[in-house]
């Protein structure tokens, strides 16, 4: 499974709302200029999310998005889920041979534990620590 550029940016919406959880309703014009993306774009993005019920507008000169629940309560594969669709890197066919089958569930069920795994107050409070497992090849 590839996430796209939906499920990126989209992620980057709610995680900037989520930071600014309590502070009233931002922009998606601010939210565009802090990351260097289209307006636009996330302005097609914000749409599915409300009507999935994960963020809410608020109309008026000081309007903008806020998230429409706790940021505990909101997991990384509820908003995949919206803009991307199910999650699974292929489509599980019962005639598959079964080794093949067995390894396909078993990244699916991996890549979903991940991402329903981690809330959105996780994402909007990430704290690097440099503790990352790197591979080194040698040619």
């Amino acid at each position: 499974m590839k996430i796209s550029t939906k499920g990126r940016y989209g992620l980057t919406i709610m995680i900037a709302l989520a930071k600014k959880h309590g502070d009233g309703p931002i922009s998606l014009k601010s939210i565009a200029k802090d990351h260097g993306l289209s307006e636009h774009y996330l302005e097609q993005l914000i749409a599915p999310l409300r009507n999935a019920t994960l963020v809410k507008s608020v109309r008026g000169a000081h309007g903008g998005y806020m998230v429409a629940q706790d940021p505990k309560e909101i997991t990384a594969a509820d908003i995949i889920r919206v803009l991307e669709g199910p999650i699974s890197p292929v489509e599980v066919l019962d005639d598959e041979e079964p080794a093949k089958r067995d390894l396909w569930i078993k990244i699916r069920d991996a890549v979903k534990d991940v991402l329903e795994g981690t809330t959105l107050d996780d994402l909007a409070n990430y704290e690097d620590k440099g503790e990352h497992e790197y591979y080194m090849f040698y040619i």
